[in-house]
């Protein structure tokens, strides 16, 4: 480059921002947060249990401290969408994320304690919407930075069981004991646990036999390719029946045969309980994995298969060396929609006296208790998540083989 070319390039170069926008992301985020925390409440104090609360917001309800600590956290967040981009950089983001979504934790916490020492007996201290804004806003930060980043599924399966033990040792310290969630919680605390194992099993139950049914149609469909048009005609169908009416429509005949058969009843089979919510699931489930290990199997190269058959390889061989590994992207990713599915049906399951966390959800709607909704619609939240992150992890492991 001669020196009159270069001239030119460096009064570009004085002439350039200082600062300059590489995430677009974080100040919509931070922007979302902090109108939250503005106009919102961070916490809401109510007489009681069955009353709506009034909201207090962070700088009046939590010490000076860790609002402030709060705000620092989020500005140093802020400045790394401004800062040239750079794994070191994101890993950072989302390091500071996180202590963001604990300090948000322990500034509630805190916050309810010191508004509930001053409190009748019956008050309860609800969190607000500006909580749950920030808390989602520093989550969906940490989602970001470690896409940015290129993280691995062991880094983020890493960072999720770092976040979840760190919040795990805040509420075992009784940092959120003051809370009416985590009071609704200590006063059900055995019966929470049995939902949750109910919960679990409930879908369990449904997901493993819509697997060995879903699996075999999906394999007759791709053999005979005139069968998918019905099939999958019979499973949209299937799919538009609320989920209501599908509980209600099982309860007639299945109470027919456990009247019919006392055996069955004698095994829990009936018109209500877990055994027309396991069906409904089931028949629910069935469309994605059909529909997925079909769109697997066939999207298998027909060179692949071609090979596989020069070399003397049965059509079993085949299917279990080849096809299915070739195909097991596609099957998890229906399988995550298919466990997202049943545990939030499950939840509806509850109606029809199939247990599992369902029974919060509907108590505290009978009883115009927030906290107690909250109490079954966050684990299987929660739940959903955690399934939806190992199986989009393992998916993500079978496509790099």
């Amino acid at each position: 480059m001669s020196p009159g070319s270069a001239l030119p390039a460096a009064a570009a170069i004085a002439r350039a921002p200082a600062f300059r926008l590489h995430n677009r992301v974080v100040p919509v985020l931070f922007a979302a947060g902090a109108a939250a925390l503005l106009c919102g409440g961070f916490v809401a104090l109510a007489p009681n249990r069955l009353v709506s609360g009034r909201p207090i917001g962070l700088f009046a309800a939590a010490d000076w401290r860790i609002s402030g600590a709060i705000a620092v956290l989020g500005l140093a967040v802020l400045a790394t969408a401004f800062a040239p981009p750079g794994r070191t950089l994101h890993r950072a983001a989302a390091f500071l994320s996180s202590l963001l979504v604990l300090l948000t934790l322990e500034a509630a916490g805190q916050a309810a304690s010191s508004l509930g020492a001053g409190a009748p007996a019956l008050a309860r201290i609800s969190l607000g919407a500006g909580f749950w804004v920030l808390l989602g806003a520093a989550a969906l930060a940490i989602i970001d930075a470690l896409q940015r980043a290129g993280a691995g599924p062991g880094e983020r399966l890493a960072v999720a069981a770092a976040l979840a033990a760190a919040i795990l040792a805040i509420a075992q310290a009784g940092l959120l004991d003051a809370l009416s969630l985590a009071r609704e919680f200590h006063t059900r605390q055995h019966l929470f646990a049995a939902a949750l194992v109910r919960h679990i099993v409930l879908v369990a139950a449904a997901v493993g036999p819509a697997v060995l049914i879903g699996l075999p149609l999906a394999l007759a469909a791709v053999r005979r390719p005139g069968w998918q048009g019905p099939l999958f005609a019979v499973l949209n169908l299937l799919q538009t029946i609320p989920s209501i009416a599908l509980f209600g429509l099982l309860i007639v005949p299945l109470s027919a045969l456990a009247a019919a058969f006392p055996g069955l009843a004698a095994l829990g089979i009936g018109g209500i309980g877990p055994a027309p919510a396991i069906i409904a699931l089931v028949l629910y489930a069935l469309l994605p994995v059909v529909r997925n290990s079909v769109a697997g199997i066939a999207g298998v190269d027909p060179a692949v298969v071609d090979a596989a058959r020069g070399m003397g390889m049965t059509r079993r061989e085949l299917l279990w060396r080849v096809e299915l590994p070739l195909a097991l992207p596609l099957l998890l990713a229906g399988l995550r929609i298919v466990m997202v599915q049943a545990i939030g049906l499950a939840v509806v399951a509850a109606l029809i006296g199939a247990g599992g966390l369902g029974i919060f959800v509907f108590e505290g709607l009978g009883q115009y208790a927030a906290d107690l909704v909250l109490l079954g619609a966050l684990p299987a939240i929660l739940l959903a998540l955690a399934a939806d992150f190992l199986l989009q992890s393992l998916a993500a492991l079978a496509a790099r083989r």
